[in-house]
């Protein structure tokens, strides 16, 4: 493996040029970063870009304007001059960013992820971002803070009329090893951070730089398993690709980082003590994690469309890193029986994660299929593996498809349909226990970043199953939406409350909504309408009986909407 890491590397910088670009779009960007990814399943984009290693860069797509994907800007904008502008006889381009306005409200208790700096709140939620663009030769500055207000209302908490033994399982089962607050404080919240912005220095198609732009690991659409813009923005080092690095046997994307993640300071419950007194939350240690992580990714030059990857994240504390080996650890052997000690311990307090994906791109059909299958826990050694081969495993599986309208010009019918399944497997209840995804005890804040896991926006033992079907024409949007999710599996099991006779105590929330996508002029607008029933909201055990699945008097209605609107100059 560690000559594998060594020919991508020198195959990255081997192949420099000197065309220089370093432009992204940030993740999650509203019709323009998904435009870009069913313009390549109707063949208009290169089909060699994986959009499993994102931020995209204007390098892989081509396009002097990002933020213009159908290119009407120029003729239909009610400013004279629109996207970027060269100086320096070419050398400088300057852009301004849009400005982008994203509200978010939720009636009865938080609800949905996915959105940046913004945090799991009741009430109203917005958040404002902006900035500029500039380049210099291989010199490149992009300044996008983000500023982010959430109303942050009070709701019905876990730890309302609970009993102690109830609460014990609470922080026994889980939210003693994840730093995952239930609310972000007793008041409203507000934080500027530095938001999509970053520093780099381009090459060809290699760039190193400063970050703190959210990144995005995998091939999923709703949910990965290890990077995604659920959590804000962490600071990091990077040196990634910015377009696919072309070979003899096939082409390659590559990410190299090394980041600072900070913990949200807030517990679990705001309820920390028994009634007798007895404190049952155990504040982890408050320093600073690093983590280090690689993504690298292969599309086979003689299967076109298909694209194979892995990643393997590290995470520890951060004064406890002494050596460049610490700071870059990816040698470490996989099997722990072949790390230094032979007991599976290499000396040093940190968390891995490993997952592999697949993505196959079908642009004949306009269809694609993809999944990823993460490990929370290595095998101790090959027999353990086949022993165990699912334990501490996630994974996510997913199909999307354009359906051509008849006798309508660029218009479809797109169909998505995707699984998250966060939640351990039956190995990890009889035979060992594998904890859960995003936690395994040494980093005691688990796979966070102020509060937020930076996978999976399902969260720790969080399954979902959702399907999407759409109009679309162009960058304009209009669809429905189903999805239900499960909250913490691993939780409702380890805390027992699946063990009573008849019935269920899950907590599951069953959301239909409508959503919509629209492009007019220099404007983008985005909106989603969202129903949900949650059933047994918080696990409730109130009226329990033998004889009915759910009962209704343990469920909520919450609704959840959002809109935003941007401005593209």
């Amino acid at each position: 493996m560690k000559y594998i890491y060594q020919l991508i590397f020198i195959a990255i910088i081997g192949s420099c040029s000197l065309h220089l670009s370093a432009q992204t779009i940030p993740v999650g960007t509203p019709l323009i970063e998904d435009y870009y990814r069913r313009a390549q399943l109707l063949g208009k984009l290169d089909s060699s870009i994986s959009y499993s290693v994102r931020p995209l860069s204007a390098e892989a797509l081509k396009t002097d304007n990002i933020f213009d994907p159908e290119g009407t800007l120029e003729a239909d904008s009610w400013i004279k001059s629109s996207g970027p502008i060269q100086f320096a006889n070419g050398k400088g381009v300057f852009q301004i960013l849009p400005f982008s306005w994203q509200q978010q409200f939720n009636s009865h208790h938080p609800y949905g992820w996915n959105d940046g700096a913004m945090i799991p709140a009741k009430g109203y939620q917005t958040l404002v971002s902006g900035g500029f663009f500039a380049k210099f030769g291989p010199l490149s500055i992009q300044l996008k803070p983000e500023f982010v207000y959430a109303q942050n209302s009070s709701f019905e908490s876990f730890g309302d009329n609970r009993s102690d033994a109830e609460l014990s399982a609470y922080y026994g089962g889980n939210y003693n090893l994840i730093d995952a607050p239930e609310r972000f404080g007793n008041s409203s919240y507000q934080k500027l951070s530095w938001g999509q912005s970053s520093i780099r220095l381009t090459v060809g198609p290699a760039s190193l730089g400063l970050s703190n732009e959210n990144i995005w690991w995998g091939p999923g659409v709703k949910n990965s398993l290890m990077m995604s813009n659920n959590a804000t923005g962490f600071k990091h080092v990077t040196l990634n690709t910015v377009r696919p690095v072309k070979t003899y046997i096939g082409s390659f994307e590559a990410q190299i980082i090394g980041g600072r993640l900070e913990e949200s300071g807030f517990s679990p419950l705001s309820i920390t003590t028994l009634s007798t007194g007895t404190n049952i939350y155990s504040k982890p240690r408050s320093d600073w994690r690093y983590l280090a992580g690689l993504n690298v990714n292969y599309q086979p030059k003689w299967i076109p469309g298909l694209f194979l990857g892995f990643t393997r994240t590290f995470m520890s504390y951060g004064p406890d890193l002494d050596g460049i080996a610490s700071y870059i650890p990816f040698f470490i052997p996989f099997q722990k029986t072949n790390i230094d000690n032979g007991g599976g311990d290499d000396g040093l307090a940190r968390d891995q994660r490993t997952s592999l994906y697949a993505r196959w791109l079908f642009t004949k059909a306009h269809a694609e299929i993809y999944f990823e299958y993460g490990l929370n826990d290595n095998s101790f050694n090959f027999r353990d593996f086949i022993g165990s081969p699912d334990h501490s495993r996630a994974y996510i599986f997913g199909l999307r498809k354009l359906v051509p309208l008849k006798g309508k010009t660029d218009e479809f019918i797109q169909v998505n349909a995707e699984i998250t399944q966060m939640s351990q497997t039956i190995d990890g209840l009889l035979l060992r226990g594998a904890g859960s995804f995003y936690y395994h005890g040494e980093a005691r804040q688990g796979y966070t970043n102020n509060g937020e896991v930076l996978g999976a926006g399902s969260g720790t033992g969080g399954n979902v199953q959702s399907i999407d079907l759409s109009w679309i024409k162009g960058m304009k949007k209009l669809g429905l939406s189903f999805e239900r999710y499960e909250h913490n599996r691993d939780f409702y099991d380890s805390a027992g409350f699946g063990s009573a006779k008849g019935g269920s105590r899950s907590w599951v929330d069953f959301a239909f909504g409508a959503q919509g996508e629209w492009n007019y002029k220099n404007l983008l607008f985005n909106a989603k309408l969202q129903g949900i029933k949650s059933l047994n909201y918080q696990w409730r055990q109130k009226d329990l009986t033998d004889t009915q699945y759910y009962i209704p008097n343990n469920d909520v209605f919450n609704f959840h909407g959002e809109l935003g609107v941007a401005f593209r100059f």
